[in-house]
């Protein structure tokens, strides 16, 4: 990925809220305050589509006609969502790249949120010129997981399914089971335990970053943990998706 003049910018959509700000690209950091729009009850892809406008618009005339990049909590697949857990069902097999590209005027790049969060780590927080496999993860109400191999995303990955015990792994480790299930940071980390070392056997990687909110107290458990790979907190918080889908939607740009 080249440095751009102008800033790039990024679209993170969620269950809830929709937010966008132009990103500087040679530091990582949002060059105007994010706005925030709350996510259409009804969110169809050409509702959410309609409020990413309202987005651009807000920006344009700091973003000239530049790409731009959106993160999506659901796996994107040349443009296409195959499955979708926390926006309307119609999302569904639509190749939402180009509808988004269509509405807005311009080449837009979809990416799974997790997958944009860990780019944003790469390249500008924790994992920032770390060599070989960094494995991000996300812990919220599941896990979502990205797999960077010397800077170069593999997408789509959903490592918070693998099997531990007979469970899907997040039921078990996710920061949501811990909530319902009121553990201590003590007990959830053996949980982490288990899963973090599972992900060792498979992939052997580099290291470990870890996202979500509850990456806020991180003190209170990563400690808790005896692997053999570094693992450590996330550094971009609740930017780190709109950060990462700029980072994606100029590295698409780049390309031949």
């Amino acid at each position: 990925m080249t440095s751009a003049a102008q800033p790039i910018l990024g679209i993170d959509i969620g269950g809830s809220g929709i937010k966008g700000a132009p990103v500087d690209l040679d530091s990582g950091t949002l060059t105007a305050d994010r706005l925030r729009i709350p996510t259409p009850k009804k969110s169809t892809p050409k509702a959410c589509a309609d409020v990413v406008a309202q987005v651009v618009d807000a920006f344009v005339d700091q973003i000239g006609d530049g790409p731009i990049g959106i993160a999506l909590p659901a796996p994107v697949v040349h443009g296409t969502v195959p499955m979708i857990a926390n926006l309307h069902s119609s999302w569904v097999g639509v190749n939402a790249e180009e509808l988004f590209s269509e509405r807005l005027g311009r080449h837009t790049v979809l990416v799974n949120d997790a997958d944009a969060a860990g780019l944003a780590e790469v390249y500008y927080g924790a994992a920032k010129d770390h060599p070989g496999l960094v494995i991000m993860t996300t812990l919220g109400t599941g896990i979502g997981t990205a797999l960077i191999m010397d800077g170069v995303l593999v997408p789509n990955s959903e490592l918070g399914h693998i099997e531990i015990d007979g469970k899907d792994a997040e039921t078990k480790a996710s920061a949501n089971a811990k909530a319902i299930e009121h553990l201590s940071y003590k007990r959830w980390a053996k949980r982490l335990q288990k899963y973090y070392t599972t992900m060792e056997r498979y992939f052997w990687p580099d290291l470990f970053v870890v996202g979500g909110g509850v990456s806020k107290c991180h003190e209170k458990f990563l400690p808790l943990l005896d692997l053999n790979t570094p693992i450590v907190p996330a550094q971009l918080l609740n930017q780190a998706g709109i950060v990462g889908a700029a980072v994606a939607a100029a590295s698409a740009d780049a390309r031949p």
